[in-house]
């Protein structure tokens, strides 16, 4: 199979390496330089520096022959969810699609799904998620991840592209619930970061005794899963969905997981760095960062209640402390568990 990769970022790359074992793969950069410089290293330095592209990968820095590259075979969207729009108006109609980037696109508040239907009605689109992490996936460390879509032929071909040994490719056809759950679940990650943080900080003082502790990390995901559920039936996905690998499954990893983005966000919050220090350190994208007043906002269309996502909005807008946005939540009036 012809697979164009578009995105050299780490998870961009690492599904490139796993891939060229067995397909003809494309990795398209926009940096020429980056690619210049994969090519003659045999590394991704920046997002992968420990990982050797294989011989057979090639790196492509011209979009258009990319493209054309798998204009007949599958073609994946590997950029954060800004750039998902103009690399979707790029792609020639009918082409298959799969996007990794999990969110809402600021601004319109859209789905990836939706945003497709908007610019590319024609595109056979679909999108992969799951609980991974890049440089899992790239050492060959077992994975597993879920193809959705509305076309059973493209996530069946996603199958034929990315299921192997140590990386096992469920299928979906509920593409609406599994992008929810990969856009809310990195804005809950930031809220179980937050948590965490605290009680590392008041360990660290020797004052622990009213800092949130490990009750608090099961509580936020247990209840961030239930204003993910609430979110997603409403806005027409499968309830069942959210207890798989892209609800649940990537909640769990990307709250509690050291390698994650948006959780090492919640825990510089919690050690009162600003939020500008923070982004230009972490040097990747941290989607929830730039999610979090979308989710809100979709939200409160539907009259959704969501407070820990609210929480961490108001500590994002600097309106409420990591320490205030806990009491918050925890001096919430009781209510009936749903």
């Amino acid at each position: 199979m012809k697979i164009s990769i578009l995105g050299a970022g780490a998870w961009g790359t690492a599904l490139a390496v796993q891939a060229a074992a067995r397909h003809q793969v494309v990795l398209w950069a926009r940096d020429p330089l980056a690619v210049s410089a994969m090519q003659s290293q045999h590394c991704n330095a920046r997002y992968l520096p420990d990982t050797l592209l294989p011989q057979a990968l090639s790196v492509e820095a011209d979009l258009a022959r990319a493209i054309a590259h798998a204009a007949d075979g599958l073609i994946v969207v590997a950029t954060p969810m800004a750039a998902l729009r103009p690399m979707l108006v790029a792609l020639p109609a009918g082409a298959q699609v799969l996007w990794l980037c999990k969110g809402f696109e600021a601004g319109s508040g859209m789905l990836g799904h939706e945003i497709a239907r908007e610019v590319q009605p024609l595109l056979r689109g679909g999108i992969l998620s799951g609980p991974s992490f890049a440089q899992e996936v790239a050492a060959g460390q077992p994975t597993a991840l879920v193809a959705a879509s509305d076309d059973e032929a493209l996530t069946q071909a996603a199958v034929a592209a990315f299921h192997s040994e140590r990386l096992r490719i469920y299928t979906s056809a509920d593409p609406v619930g599994v992008e929810v759950g990969g856009a809310v679940k990195n804005v809950l990650a930031i809220a179980v970061g937050i948590a965490d943080g605290l009680r590392l900080q008041a360990e660290g003082h020797g004052d622990s005794a009213n800092a949130p502790g490990l009750n608090a990390r099961a509580a936020l995901i247990t209840r961030g899963l239930a204003e993910m559920l609430r979110l997603g039936l409403a806005l027409g996905a499968r309830s069942e969905t959210f207890m798989g690998l892209s609800g649940i499954g990537d909640l769990v990893l990307t709250a509690t997981g050291d390698l994650s983005r948006n959780r090492r966000v919640g825990l510089a919050l919690a050690q009162g760095q600003a939020l500008a220090d923070i982004l230009h350190d972490l040097g990747h994208v941290a989607e929830g960062v730039y999610s979090a007043p979308t989710v809100l906002a979709r939200a409160r269309q539907k009259g959704i209640e969501m407070p820990i996502t609210e929480a961490v909005v108001a500590v994002l807008d600097g309106r409420l402390s990591p320490a205030g946005a806990v009491d918050l939540l925890m001096g919430r009036q009781s209510r009936a568990e749903c």
